[in-house]
């Protein structure tokens, strides 16, 4: 299959390129940048030294034009997009028009309510009669709803490891739903690759800070999801991090429990949930995720346990951001609409130390 990119100068696209080269049924047919035109990608990232000589010859040797106009990008299969929000929608149409599937790794198709979209993004969405059509990305959760489908809505890194661990639950009734806390930590290529002074390293090293505290835009994103496992509108506190490492998402979650509940019946349904998941850990007793675990990887950990004192459950998440946060999660959508298996291109541990 040929399979193109746009934003691949990011650290999400740089991720898609790494994992599409492990990949046996992919070409790399395209990349494109907004903002490094005309580039060549192995000189901008030598680690990607060969790479030129198997892109589509319409790209050349370097980067698509930054114009991201729908003529620039050559017939593909897929075309991945990982650019900042309100640059994909608007051309959405067009590629799906000429045959393209399209995995989004932005947020444009990730709310189902363009005006909740606009209400977060301070943006009018620029294609709202796409957004019944996208397909809320997550294969542990929503799998069946993924396979064969044209537009794919990747999820964001904070919701992936908050609602693997909280929408089987909620889905069953075994937690409340009011008062759900999530409290996430995040390495600082969570932030992009842009330049801002937060994110420089004098900032960031040896500093620990919360931030888009009450503001995240993934509330709204996360709040959608679990208001669907429940069966009922709810709302959460979401507290993000960032912590003076490159990789990885920890999540600690609290939730009371409904009235009967044991750390038992938690287990039992996670278990049920992910049995048959190859990317899915639930850890042994005492055994707490630790962000390393993934590191690299599209694996994800979760350990719980009931405090005896308060009656509620602290549920604790971690994940690789930029893989199953990101783009590896993108190349297992990939795979789904494709008829490929899941796991394929994706087989790699995580790293350690």
């Amino acid at each position: 299959m040929k399979v193109g990119i746009i934003g691949a100068t990011g650290y999400t696209g740089q991720e898609l390129v790494r994992l599409l080269q492990n990949h046996p049924e992919i070409e790399l047919a395209y990349l494109g940048s907004s903002s490094n035109s005309g580039a060549v990608y192995e000189e901008m990232f030598p680690q990607f030294s060969g790479l030129s000589s198997s892109l589509d010859a319409g790209s050349g040797p370097g980067l698509g034009t930054g114009k991201l106009d729908d003529e620039q990008v050559p017939d593909l299969d897929v075309l991945f997009c990982a650019l900042p929000h309100g640059l994909t929608a608007g051309r959405t149409a067009q590629w799906l028009n000429r045959g393209i599937k399209v995995i989004d790794l932005g947020a444009d198709f990730r709310l189902k309510d363009g005006a909740v979209y606009e209400a977060w993004y301070k943006v009018q969405h620029p294609a709202q009669e796409l957004l019944p059509e996208a397909v809320y990305g997550l294969p542990e959760l929503y799998r069946d709803k993924i396979a064969g489908k044209t537009l794919v809505a990747n999820p964001g890194c904070y919701p992936t490891a908050t609602l693997l661990a909280l929408a089987p639950l909620l889905r069953k009734g075994l937690l409340q739903k009011d008062g759900l806390i999530i409290d996430a930590k995040s390495g600082v290529s969570g932030a992009g690759r842009g330049v801002a002074l937060g994110n420089h390293f004098s900032e960031v090293n040896e500093n620990f800070k919360a931030y888009g505290v009450a503001s995240h835009r993934h509330t709204p994103e996360i709040e959608q999801q679990l208001t669907e496992a429940a069966g009922a509108e709810l709302l959460v506190n979401f507290t993000p991090h960032l912590v003076p490492m490159i990789r990885g998402i920890l999540a600690t979650i609290y939730a009371q429990v409904t009235p009967g509940v044991t750390e038992a019946d938690l287990k039992a349904c996670w278990q049920e949930q992910y049995e048959e998941e190859e990317f899915m850990h639930i850890l042994p007793e005492g055994i707490w995720p630790q962000t390393k675990f993934a590191l690299g990887s599209n694996h994800s950990f979760l350990q719980l346990k009931i405090d005896p004192r308060t009656g509620r459950a602290i549920l604790v998440s971690a994940l690789d951001n930029l893989v199953k946060g990101a783009s590896g999660q993108a190349v297992q959508n990939m795979n789904l609409i494709c008829g490929l298996p899941e796991n394929m291109g994706l087989k790699m541990r995580g790293l350690w130390p």
